[in-house]
């Protein structure tokens, strides 16, 4: 805290909205610098390809379109998705008569906010909770090797940094190392873990997890899942019957059904998310590994197809880069600021 806010009036002193604002002027401002870096490899490999389409051409044709639609598909934005974009680029050129190549990008910047408007999440902080929920369940569930277990850690972190009581729960007991690496984390993140023996029934983890959460008085709990997709009946058996054991210690739970995707498999993360949201209500999406890759139009297409909220980006191996989805700050990103 600033010194200037400590003492007897530091409710009600005027300089510690101040100081609130000039850290968080400084949050921001770091938040920006790892989303860039992070979206980097994409911007450079769509830009590149762009300029190449619209070399030595003054207007929007079919040509440029069609050398659009490739590189579209190409950034994994996915075929409907693209589609979509084209039609009504499309529509654009025939309403307009003449749309220069200079004006393309402008075009494409505008076309991808209004298909993100309805799935992407503007809030600046993503690590408050509602208070009406006390505590609040998150479900984690994904396949093995997306990051499933780093972002419960990374969000554990955020969690506690934010000042919130933090329980998980390891209830992928169908793998010892899931187990062991998720007490690694909140070793490291300083929060508790709810364990039992490995190959323990999935749901009495949860029902643990909970008990002991409550118990404890803590604001957010998370349980990770089983990274397995084998057979989206027993998947979606399993994950209801977690849910309903759940619901005999917090009514509602879980809050929040929280999927998480490896950005860097393109195409593969939609078809991981289609086959989740068929198995079980998925309620927000976390993509991870953005930062390693050219693809990360695929939070594009995988926003605009589901209709799942992305709530969070992975941009990082450090815990603070887990970031909350801004759909704004992702389009400013991957095209350049406004003011640019």
């Amino acid at each position: 805290m600033c010194i200037a806010c400590i003492g007897e009036n530091a409710a009600v002193h005027p300089i510690k909205t101040t100081c609130m604002g000039f850290f968080d002027f400084f949050s921001k401002k770091k938040n920006k610098e790892t989303l860039d870096a992070g979206l980097e490899k994409t911007k450079e490999s769509f830009f590149g390809k762009l300029a190449r389409a619209v070399a030595g051409k003054s207007k929007v044709d079919d040509e440029v379109l069609d050398n659009l639609e490739e590189i579209l598909i190409t950034s994994d934005v996915g075929a409907d998705t693209t589609v979509e974009i084209i039609q009504r680029i499309e529509e654009r050129v025939a309403r307009d008569k003449y749309v220069g190549t200079s004006e393309l990008q402008n075009i494409l910047r505008e076309e991808i906010s209004a298909l993100l408007t309805t799935c992407g999440n503007d809030d600046e902080t993503g690590f408050d909770l509602p208070e009406d929920k006390k505590p609040y369940v998150i479900m984690v569930v994904g396949v093995n090797g997306v990051g499933k277990t780093t972002t419960i850690g990374k969000l554990a972190y955020q969690f506690k940094e934010a000042g919130k009581k933090v329980v998980l729960g390891a209830a992928d007991t169908f793998r010892a190392a899931a187990v062991e690496q998720l007490c690694i984390w909140g070793e490291r993140v300083g929060v508790p873990v709810v364990k039992q023996q490995m190959g323990s029934d999935p749901a009495s983890v949860a029902y643990d997890t909970l008990s002991s959460a409550k118990a404890q008085g803590a604001d957010v709990v998370i349980i990770d899942t089983a990274g397995r997709l084998h057979n989206k009946v027993g998947l979606m058996n399993e994950l209801t019957k977690i849910k309903n054991v759940m619901r005999k210690v917090v009514p509602d739970a879980p809050h929040e059904i929280l999927l998480v995707l490896d950005g860097s498999t393109g195409q593969n993360a939609y078809e991981q998310a289609r086959q989740f949201v068929k198995a079980t209500e998925v309620t927000a999406l976390a993509v991870t590994k953005l930062d390693g890759t050219a693809k990360g139009g695929v939070v594009i297409g995988i926003s605009h197809l589901l209709k799942v909220p992305v709530k969070y980006i992975g941009l990082g191996e450090k815990m603070t880069d887990l970031q909350p989805f801004n759909r704004r700050a992702f389009v400013d990103s991957l095209f350049g600021d406004k003011e640019a």
